[in-house]
């Protein structure tokens, strides 16, 4: 099933974007709207969002569930294989809920960055924040969520400050699983990437028209 997905996404990338940028979102179970149709995942609501506004811009949304930020340093060459204008990086939260050392989830993140610098040095980069659940402990939780504003720092990225703003650990805006986001949490999602994301949109295509 996977492959089938891979495939189905270079289809895409090879033949339905020509006239159009590219914002890939890489990320996982919350791109890929775990328990929803995907039409109802943040990325299908920022693509709703770009329409409304006429917006020369088509998501691709390789949101896998279960993946890691080490699952996305190995997808990221293969979803590169065709031009990105955009690059949402939505990682990290499986490693929080895992407990993966902090330093390999940051390492992780800066080879996503680095790889998508090479392939395209002029790709506008948005990094989404996360925060580990509470029950890692106050250690764990800090180190953790310093790594966002860190690598946005040092790599001079946009960063969405935490992705769950307003929808973590609020039961009526998760499913019965206390972890992925229901519709109604998706669209509070969606406000917080566009907030973010709108801007980086109208400087993208200001750059493109100089």
């Amino acid at each position: 099933m996977r492959y089938v997905f891979l495939a189905l996404l270079l289809f895409l990338f090879a033949f339905g974007f020509q006239d159009e940028k590219v914002i890939l979102f890489l990320g996982d179970s919350l791109s890929a709207g775990f328990g929803l149709d995907v039409a109802e995942a943040f990325p299908s609501l920022i693509q709703k969002r770009i329409e409304q506004e006429k917006l020369p811009f088509k998501v691709v949304n390789a949101g896998l569930s279960g993946e890691t930020t080490a699952g996305g340093l190995r997808r990221i060459d293969w979803l590169l294989k065709q031009k990105v204008d955009v690059l949402v990086i939505e990682l990290g939260g499986n490693d929080g809920l895992r407990g993966i050392a902090p330093s390999e989830t940051e390492k992780n993140l800066q080879g996503i960055i680095d790889k998508a610098r090479e392939k395209n040095p002029d790709m506008v980069i948005v990094l989404a924040g996360m925060q580990a659940p509470p029950n890692m402990g106050k250690d764990y939780t800090e180190k953790f969520r310093a790594i966002f504003p860190r690598l946005a720092k040092k790599n001079s990225i946009t960063l969405i400050p935490f992705l769950l703003e307003g929808v973590a650990g609020n039961p009526n805006l998760n499913l019965p699983d206390g972890i992925h986001p229901t519709a109604e949490g998706h669209r509070l999602i969606a406000q917080t990437v566009w907030s973010t994301l709108n801007p980086v949109l109208t400087r993208t295509i200001e750059a493109h028209r100089k």
